[in-house]
């Protein structure tokens, strides 16, 4: 990824701005500074800052900050409010007022000391700040859906391999005790050959109007130019700032499908052992879209108009939100966030019915990106494992959004035959927020 010529000024300004101004910061010493190979010290503190940490991403940090080879030391928003919301709660717990607050991310991503950052913006900022970051020599932990199309998970990805940095999408489910379990009876052969797997999605939409324009609030209480960042310039309402966002064709990823199908379709990916590939055919019909792998597996779709209800028949409303299914010649099971484990009758005879806990906390998903952030390893939910399910979650909603079946090429990651349906795998963006690779 490049970009123009006045955007790279900008970062060099920013640079050196931080530089004059780094002595009056409290600074830890930047622990990849004492490891080896870009791996952070054995015995130092990983440092991390944040981005954009609105209620997704004070969730997230209330489960990083007990972990005690971790401080948080920065945050950085476009939004007054928050970015000082963010910093009562750093301070609170370290018992300091050491948190720093940053209005342009170049000055945050200049910082020196910092080793990863935690992304949470809304979707459209996604792919491009975790560019930025890598580009500047972090790690990334970044909310999912990583990007708005198959391009810009694209370019994340390579981005991610070019710069040599640790990558972990924040589809946590794969580090949950009852998804581990069930992918294990997958793994194993207890459900015999797989056969079909059941991702539940929302039902898709598509939603293009604009909300009724407003007075812009002063840039130091909502920069809305930064805000918008690559989406295309709309009027200001507040609403949007609030969360209003989501459902809007032009900040939102794949229309609303990628909200669950990042993560149902990522186990799915993960029980038929697909990391290294994904679906060839998508068709949409009226209550779900039905995706095939090339060894006949079949991935279904299933739209649930809201969380709680109206459930596709074959899932039990004691799974919770969030459920899969993976079902083979020799039994099933499904899981969701309730945490309970259901399995047909052949499996309870060797393997009870089991409630595993009910904990939706991403802590054990941070802990597994800042382990390989020392080791160096990839992550459970790294670049590549993201780029695939992404790029299939696309696929599937294409196919709903063109009213018919596409074929992809999962290696060239192209559709086949297709000009229409390739075409929509980018958009345009804003000036000077563009993706080059």
């Amino acid at each position: 990824m490049s970009m123009p010529e006045d955007r790279r000024a900008v970062d060099r300004r920013g640079f050196l701005k931080h530089t004059l101004a780094a002595a009056a910061a409290p600074m830890i010493v930047p622990a990849h500074v004492l490891g080896l190979g870009g791996a952070v010290g054995p015995g130092e503190k990983i440092v991390l800052g944040g981005i954009g940490l609105g209620p997704r991403g004070s969730y997230d940090l209330s489960t990083i900050l007990p972990q005690k080879d971790v401080r948080f030391v920065a945050t950085c928003d476009v939004q007054r409010k928050r970015a000082e919301s963010i910093k009562q709660m750093a301070d609170k717990h370290y018992g300091n007022s050491d948190c720093v607050i940053y209005r342009d991310m170049f000055e945050r991503l200049a910082r020196p000391d910092i080793d990863a950052v935690l992304i949470a913006t809304g979707d459209r900022w996604h792919a491009l700040a975790s560019l930025l970051a890598v580009r500047a020599g972090k790690d990334v932990y970044c909310e999912k859906p990583c990007g708005l199309t198959v391009a810009e998970v694209q370019a994340l990805a390579d981005g991610v391999h070019r710069y040599g940095r640790v990558f972990q999408a924040g589809t946590q489910r794969r580090s949950q005790a009852q998804f581990q379990y069930a992918v294990h009876l997958a793994h194993s052969g207890q459900l015999g050959r797989l056969h079909t797997l059941h991702a539940s999605v929302y039902t898709p939409t598509k939603q293009y109007d604009w909300l009724p324009g407003e007075p812009e609030p002063p840039k130091e209480e909502c920069d809305w130019d930064r805000w918008l960042g690559p989406a295309p310039w709309r009027p200001y309402n507040h609403l949007y700032v609030a969360g209003r966002w989501r459902g809007h064709h032009d900040f939102e990823a794949g229309g609303n499908f990628l909200d669950w199908g990042a993560h149902t379709l990522d186990l799915c990916q993960w029980a038929n052992q697909s990391d290294h590939s994904m679906p060839i055919e998508y068709e949409a019909g009226p209550g779900s879209i039905t995706a095939r792998y090339a060894n006949g597996v079949k991935i279904v779709c299933d739209f649930l108009k809201t969380p709680f209800g109206d459930r596709a028949p074959h899932y039990r409303t004691s799974t919770g939100t969030c459920p899969v299914r993976f079902e083979g010649d020799e039994g099933w099971v499904e899981t969701g966030d309730s945490a309970e484990i259901i399995l047909s009758d052949g499996l309870v005879e060797k393997a009870r019915k089991i409630v595993v806990g009910t904990s939706l906390s991403p802590a054990a998903h941070a802990r597994n990106f800042f382990d390989c952030m020392r080791s160096r390893a990839k992550p459970v939910c790294n670049q590549d494992v993201m780029r695939r399910t992404h790029i299939a979650c696309f696929a599937a909603q294409l196919s709903w959004q063109l009213g018919r079946k596409i074929t992809l090429d999962p290696v060239k990651e192209e559709f086949v035959n297709d000009e229409e349906a390739n075409r929509m795998r980018r958009r345009a963006t804003r000036e000077p927020w563009t993706f080059h690779v």
